[in-house]
């Protein structure tokens, strides 16, 4: 027993940084939950706070902007990851497509830049573009003849903006997850399949998108998790906080952000995030159990 612990002594020094951070990052603010059910008064500290009950989840559910914000962090998720799912997959299957391993490496640098730039330098990137006098976009339709467009007033354009923005800066990820899924397949699958004189885009249907589904799985179940969940930079960096947008851009995150200033209840923010959280993991666990019913071999657990 004690020879086995000594030879396992350099993989669990390996796992430290690793468990180090998660216990850190991840497990002890979980007891900083209990905010969420108390009126926090710092003179008391937290733990001698007043016990609020669920008063603090009243803050979400019986706000007239309750369905909206909702309905808005939902959607925009869902249509994300549809968006991100196909693009990340066309991109992956084309780069797979390259022979030259130099161009390879250059595109999915390329990809890859947009989801290393901060939000903040993305929303000033879209500023150039969308500015009402001197963006680009204006600028083109004032050369063909067109009334210019105020981006910055107009909700009717902002999901389309976003769910734009959110692809352009994420599908770099996605696309060199699935790109080391599709060069892990075996090539002589492929080859097999010329013999048989099956075209290219019937290899794709029945070669590769079967044998990468369960990263497909994967990276959709993790998506799922984080669907009541938005990108705070996104949603509130990239339309300069303009509220005209408000009906248009407003999440769950950017609306506790914006009652947490207004009101500086820390109790009303811990209870969006534990709601947050428990959602997120009931749709796990719901997804997880439709893919193990239909697929088990690829299920998380």
């Amino acid at each position: 027993m004690k020879t086995k612990i000594k030879k396992c002594i350099p993989i669990y020094v390996m796992l430290l940084p690793g468990f180090l951070y998660l216990l850190i990052n991840n497990y002890l603010p979980m007891g900083g939950l209990v905010m969420a059910f108390k009126n926090v008064n710092w003179q008391k500290g937290i733990w001698g706070s007043d016990w609020a009950g669920l008063k603090n989840f009243e803050y979400l559910f019986k706000t007239p902007d309750a369905f909206n914000i909702t309905r808005n962090t939902v959607c925009y998720n869902i249509a994300f990851i549809i968006v991100n799912l196909v693009v990340a997959l066309l991109f992956a299957i084309l780069l797979s497509e390259i022979k030259n391993k130099l161009a390879v490496k250059c595109y999915q640098t390329v990809i890859m830049l947009p989801f290393m730039i901060s939000m903040v330098i993305v929303s000033y990137l879209a500023y150039a573009f969308l500015a009402g006098d001197t963006g680009l976009f204006n600028g083109l339709r004032r050369n063909m003849g067109l009334n210019e467009i105020s981006w910055y007033t107009e909700p009717k354009y902002w999901p389309f903006i976003l769910v734009i923005i959110h692809c352009w800066k994420s599908v770099g990820y996605g696309t060199v997850v699935y790109l080391s899924s599709i060069l892990g397949i075996d090539q002589e699958l492929y080859e097999a399949a010329a013999v048989d004189g099956i075209k290219e885009l019937q290899k794709i249907r029945y070669i590769t998108l079967p044998l990468i589904k369960p990263t497909i799985i994967t990276m959709m179940l993790l998506n799922v998790g984080r669907i009541f969940y938005s990108d705070f930079g996104l949603f509130y960096q990239v339309p300069m906080s303009s509220g005209a947008l408000i009906d248009a851009t407003s999440t769950i995150d950017t609306y506790v952000y914006r009652g947490l200033i207004t009101l500086g209840d820390v109790g009303m923010s811990s209870a969006a995030g534990f709601y947050q959280s428990i959602v997120g993991f009931i749709l796990i666990l719901v997804a997880n159990w439709i893919t193990n019913k239909y697929s088990a071999e690829n299920a998380l657990f």
